[in-house]
């Protein structure tokens, strides 16, 4: 019966957690002000997916994305842009798969992905196409010393104050498709798919 009880307390408290309470950030686009911002890096990913032999997908992960972002509200199409992703500090859930991933090329050779010491990546915009709190993104990707045009399918998803560093705070979500062939990245093809699926989502903080 206390059992009981307790648990009929409980249920009847619950409406009451969190009231009043409300997440600092919102999807409401009026609480983003101009002004440029850079990345929180601790907060910034990639994700990518490629297919395995046919069998399943497999993920990893770029992380400490750095770059700025500069957007009025007012004339959200001259939103500019520029990231670099730290190729070399590659993720995945497999430490011989990452190991292979940053492998030195056999007997000097081409490595068959990025190498031990890969260039950061880095994404420029040269176009943007906003609708409502969505956008298309155009620009530059340079990967493994190739340059080659990617569109994001952007969308906002929150802004308001960091509530520990105080920071006016965007958020944004975006994904593309890319072939890692065009970017000479040949390994494993078609074993492993030459298609990429990435999964971009990006904390930015105003300067």
């Amino acid at each position: 019966m206390r059992k009981t009880l307790a648990i009929l307390a409980l249920v009847a408290a619950t409406p009451l957690i969190g009231q009043g309470m409300q997440l600092p950030g919102q999807k409401d686009a009026t609480r983003v002000t101009a002004g440029t911002y850079k990345t929180d890096p601790g907060h910034s990913l990639i994700g990518w997916e490629v297919n395995h032999f046919g069998f399943n997908d497999y993920f990893g992960i770029f992380g400490d994305v750095a770059g700025t972002l500069t957007i009025d509200p007012a004339n959200p199409n001259a939103a500019t842009v520029d990231v670099t992703i730290p190729v070399g500090k590659v993720t995945t859930a497999s430490s011989g798969l990452t190991s292979h991933l940053l492998r030195a090329g056999k007997d000097g050779g081409k490595p068959d992905f990025f190498g031990p010491a890969p260039a950061d990546a880095r994404f420029v915009s040269t176009k943007v196409v906003a609708t409502g709190t969505t956008a298309k993104i155009t620009g530059n990707l340079t990967l493994n010393g190739v340059t080659k045009e990617v569109v994001l399918d952007a969308e906002f998803t929150g802004a308001g104050a960091n509530p520990f560093n105080k920071k006016a705070t965007v958020g944004f979500e975006a994904d593309t498709t890319i072939k890692r062939s065009d970017f000479g990245i040949n390994y494993a093809l078609p074993m492993v798919s030459d298609e990429v699926e990435l999964d971009i989502s990006v904390a930015f903080e105003k300067q």
